[in-house]
């Protein structure tokens, strides 16, 4: 859910640098598809309570983490920046609109950690 305001936000601002948002709406796509993905697999049950799709689950938790910090990061640093020319109205648009995915892109890392600790604590006691 965070992953996909994230998406939103970002998709909604204006894009005056490119690369880094690309990186970021990059992420949010990607980890929105992966894990639909696997909750779609597991609500079918495709698993089977099979040891390796524990595994397979704390390997995408953790790169979805670490993905999410990187772009949480980058974009914490554009709107930083951003935030040092405030003075025009439509740059405070941004601005703000920024902030609110930097808050969700840190939510959504916090929550695929979180994920993780407890797909590793799974694994470990399969």
């Amino acid at each position: 859910v965070f992953g996909g305001l994230v998406w939103i936000l970002v998709a909604s601002s204006k894009v005056p640098l490119p690369i880094l948002q690309g990186w970021v709406m990059f992420v949010s796509v990607f980890c929105f598809v992966m894990s639909t993905a696997l909750l779609c697999l597991y609500i079918c049950g495709a698993h089977g309570g099979s040891s390796s799709w524990v595994a397979l689950d704390a390997i995408c938790q953790a790169t979805a983490a670490l993905f999410y910090l990187s772009a949480a990061v980058l974009e914490a640093y554009f709107t930083y920046n951003i935030g040092l020319f405030s003075h025009n109205p439509l740059v405070v648009t941004i601005y703000r609109e920024n902030i609110a995915a930097v808050v969700f892109a840190f939510l959504a890392t916090l929550m695929y950690v979180i994920h993780k600790v407890y797909s590793l604590l799974r694994w470990k006691s399969s």
